[in-house]
């Protein structure tokens, strides 16, 4: 007996970019989706005698599971960068991951690809939501950024070093580099991921390196992405064969025009900015990496505007797993940014979170589209994403979330909680406080600091010093 499921009457969005269709139903045979058409007819493809799962989609929309192609499940909603690297332990980085990932499933992302993180926790959770032992979204993982000293996530003094619970590996020649690359993937890594310049201020690697390492992880059956956000490192790894590249946030004519026709995706992830910008506010972010993030977004949008109608093909990620980007919240909010900051409209938008980003899984195109023959990976939407995008990122309008043929059933209580941030991070104060912050011109009238008289200090010192003998007799006993 095979088991079936057959979903009717849904308003159909495939992720190929073609219009929505309604009255379509589809037919799940075991992980795989068998059929597309019509009730009638699918019906009569199920044997009597199997067991069929039926869900009435009327009034709402079927689509393929979302695909968050920048995802870091390691980062633990961190509100610092220390935290990331310094003070949560491996073994609890591991938990709070494996717990985060069923949130990220509920939003209805199915797939993710995590572009770096701590130590090789990535491919263990990879391994676990593949085994059943997690519940989660499927995964691809790198592990740690290789980056150089002039490179993103090389953080800390030299004084202090690259610490190993640190999410960047530090490697400022190519024999380190290639060291590090074939460790990486001796571990199990699903690709390599590199980072340029905090914010493509220069270009951190140069371009023999880069072409090195791309053809040394295509030899080794790997794929490579890099962090590039400026012009020169972005046209360094289309000239070096890279598989994605991650933000473009700066792009020349020329580098756009050779990244589109290389066929080579963007990642532009532009959540992490947009949240920093529109509601920083709310949660404590700094005034200047706020304002930074507006500058940024601005520029952004400016260069993906160009490369979207040079025809560069962009894919959905959102750099969840910062405090401001938390897991299970935010992810669909990026097709929206992708429609305001780069002019896709929404089924471009979801194309590029659904058949475009299964570049970025383990699946291939086997993944991100309904048709015959695809994994069945799929969201039943309350509202129409087509025509307003937004119904995606309320999670309570994904009704229904099917991985691999089977519903996905939630434990509300596990998706509630967010897990408690270390308290190593000993902030004395967010400012200095200097005489003219507390009195200006002077002190107001009616609060200046009293003076002690001398009989005040003299008893003040007396009471110490009683205390004190006191102290020290109870020691003695």
């Amino acid at each position: 007996m095979s088991s079936w499921l057959l979903i009717t009457n849904a308003n159909l969005i495939d992720g190929t970019g073609a219009p929505a269709r309604s009255g379509v139903s589809v037919l799940v045979k075991g992980e795989l989706i068998h059929r597309v058409g019509s009730t009638d007819a699918l019906r009569g493809e199920i044997p009597a005698s199997d067991d069929v799962a039926i869900i009435d989609a009327t009034d709402r929309t079927l689509m393929p599971g979302l695909i968050d192609a920048h995802c870091h499940m390691t980062y633990g909603e961190s509100r610092a960068q220390e935290e990331q690297d310094l003070y949560t332990g491996v073994e609890m980085r591991t938990l709070i991951a494996a717990a985060n990932s069923a949130k990220v499933l509920r939003a209805g992302v199915t797939s993710i690809s995590q572009p770096g993180g701590s130590y090789y926790i990535g491919v263990g959770l990879r391994d676990g939501i593949r085994d059943g032992l997690v519940q989660g979204p499927r995964m691809t993982t790198a592990g740690r950024y290789i980056t150089t000293s002039n490179g993103l996530a090389d953080y800390y003094p030299t004084t202090v070093g690259n610490p190993e619970g640190a999410i960047g590996k530090l490697a400022n020649t190519l024999p380190d580099m290639v060291d590090e690359l074939r460790r990486q993937v001796k571990n199990g890594v699903d690709f390599i991921k590199l980072a340029d310049s905090p914010y493509g201020q220069w270009q951190a690697f140069t371009n023999d390196e880069l072409k090195q390492l791309a053809e040394l992880v295509h030899n080794l059956g790997r794929r490579i992405t890099i962090h590039a956000r400026g012009s020169n490192e972005v046209r360094a790894a289309v000239d070096a064969g890279f598989d994605w590249i991650m933000h473009g946030n700066v792009m020349t004519d020329e580098t756009i025009d050779r990244l589109a026709a290389s066929g080579i995706p963007l990642v532009p992830t532009l959540l992490l900015l947009a949240n920093l910008s529109d509601w920083g506010d709310m949660c404590g972010v700094p005034n200047n990496q706020r304002d930074g993030a507006r500058r940024m977004l601005e520029k952004t949008s400016d260069s993906l505007c160009r490369a979207h109608k040079a025809g560069v093909k962009m894919l959905m990620g959102t750099d969840t797993g910062f405090s401001v980007t938390p897991y299970g919240e935010w992810h669909a909010r990026e097709l929206e940014l992708l429609m305001v900051y780069a002019g896709l409209t929404p089924l471009e938008a979801i194309r590029a979170a659904t058949k475009d980003a299964a570049i970025a899984t383990s699946l291939g195109d086997r993944v991100g589209e309904i048709a015959e023959g695809k994994y069945a990976d799929l969201i039943i939407v309350n509202g129409d994403p087509s025509k307003n995008i937004r119904v995606l990122v309320d999670k309570r309008n994904i009704e229904v979330v099917i991985k691999g043929g089977t519903l996905v059933a939630f434990d509300a209580q596990q998706l509630e909680p967010r897990w408690a941030h270390p308290d190593r991070v000993m902030t004395f104060s967010l400012d200095e406080l200097t005489y003219d912050k507390v009195y200006g011109e002077g002190p107001p009238i009616g609060h200046a600091v009293p003076l002690w008289t001398r009989e005040q200090a003299k008893d003040l010192a007396v009471d110490l010093h009683t205390r004190e003998v006191a102290a020290r007799g109870s020691e003695d006993a």
